[in-house]
């Protein structure tokens, strides 16, 4: 008596295929949440930023009784900062996303009455009307 063995060589190209269907969708799935926290972990590093850069400015004033001279926060490897409208009585600090980042489309800033704003063009972080005191920091234009 001969008995069949049905043994398998490898693969079929069926098999194959509903693989690479499973991995394509767990991609288009994870791939943008991935990508939504990364964002969310670099806009709290510049948010942190501009709180710390308006304790120091305010500790700047309560010497100095101005604040012309005060100093922003240090660049980083996701934003840039910029003081502007140093005088007397006002500062604004700005954080700006830099070109080629994923947060390129964000800029945020904060100023001495501590008014908070964003300013976001990418698609899903933005709302209609946004927050006059607020810093975006979750898709869909939330605080």
């Amino acid at each position: 008596m001969h008995r069949f063995r049905n043994e398998s060589a490898g693969f079929t190209l069926i098999e194959v295929m509903v693989v690479v269907v499973v991995i394509g969708i767990l991609t288009m799935v994870a791939l943008p949440s991935y990508n939504d926290y990364i964002i969310r972990s670099r806009i709290a590093e510049a948010t942190s930023a501009l709180a710390d850069g308006r304790v120091k400015m305010e500790q700047f004033f309560q010497d100095n009784k101005t604040y012309e001279g005060g100093t922003c926060p240090p660049a980083t490897e996701s934003f840039t900062y910029n003081c502007s409208d140093l005088t007397n009585t006002t500062y604004t600090i700005t954080a700006s996303g830099r070109a080629g980042s994923n947060v390129a489309a964000f800029s945020f800033s904060i100023d001495q009455a501590n008014t908070r704003q964003t300013i976001s063009t990418k698609s899903g972080w933005s709302s209609v009307t946004l927050p006059q005191n607020c810093w975006i920091t979750k898709a869909g234009g939330t605080c």
